[in-house]
């Protein structure tokens, strides 16, 4: 269930509550679009402000607005092994599909840490797919090649969001985990060279605004279609680009905003945009005909 064109879905707010409604009509948009499996409370969601309630709640209801027509992975992490297990299990019983968990940020802890951190996880919901997340440029610390490989092994550890933007240990995952393990690119700029690496999907930011490009370029690349899949890869990059020229998630709430998707809102310590950037992604969305 965990592959193809996947979402990392924003959090809509309103006047500092989440937005319900908007976040409602923008699992349906996805779920329209052909996107294959939506991740509500990840970096994008903006998880890390959002409190336990809010995180259960935005969970609770893009599982009820899916309505079982796509999977729901839900952002689980904390770098509290104790608080991953209290929120991953309320996602289970919450009814998502799956949990998607970020390596523990901040204390930076060693590689056997992260090993028993996400095998303690893994032992507290059993039969409940686990996603690693590898991040290091958020987290600073790396999920090694040999340590997803000894992870890959828990029979509900199933595959890994990578985004180290590294295709070397990328390849070195796959090589090592093998065929059974799902391997996904967290990177809009990697999706196309992990998919010929042997990659099973995307956890996209950019599906954000383009669902149907991202579905389109998995499918395509499924089907054998390479060269198609390559225009529809260069086609995406000036978006994939400006999508990351603030920090995640400014650019693409802000590019929903323009497109009247969702208020232009966000959480301190996260703010609106400069005028230049702002400038510079519309003119981007005017050539995509977006806006």
């Amino acid at each position: 269930m965990m592959f193809g064109s996947m979402v990392a879905l924003v959090t809509p707010f309103k006047k500092g509550k989440v937005d319900e409604k908007a976040l409602k009509k923008l699992v349906n948009w996805h779920i329209d679009e052909g996107t294959d499996a939506i991740i509500p409370c990840g970096t994008t969601g903006e998880s890390a402000t959002l409190d336990f309630d809010e995180h259960y709640r935005v969970i609770e209801v893009v599982v009820k607005a899916a309505k079982g027509r796509v999977p729901v992975i839900a952002g689980t992490g904390a770098n509290s092994t104790a608080e991953a297990i209290e929120i991953t299990r309320k996602a289970l019983k919450l009814g998502a599909d799956g949990a998607l968990l970020v390596s523990p940020y901040y204390n930076k802890p060693t590689q056997q840490g992260i090993y028993l951190h996400y095998k303690a996880v893994a032992d507290s919901v059993k039969g409940f797919p686990l996603l690693l997340y590898n991040v290091p440029g958020r987290t600073s610390s790396n999920i090694l090649p040999e340590t997803v490989a000894r992870l890959a092994e828990i029979k509900n550890i199933v595959g890994i969001k990578e985004a180290t933007g590294d295709m070397k240990q990328a390849s070195e995952v796959l090589r090592l985990c093998g065929s059974s393990f799902t391997v996904i690119s967290g990177d809009d700029f990697t999706t196309l060279p992990l998919y010929a690496l042997g990659g099973r999907g995307c956890i996209s930011v950019t599906a954000n605004i383009v669902p149907g490009l991202a579905a389109k370029l998995w499918d395509t690349w499924k089907a054998g279609n390479i060269e198609a899949a390559r225009a529809l890869h260069y086609k995406m990059e000036p978006l994939n680009k400006v999508m990351f020229i603030e920090t995640n998630p400014i650019p693409v709430k802000t590019a929903l905003a323009m497109m009247s998707e969702i208020r232009e809102e966000f959480r301190l310590p996260l703010c609106a945009m400069s005028e230049d950037n702002k400038k510079k992604l519309a003119g981007v969305l005017k050539a995509g005909r977006l806006i």
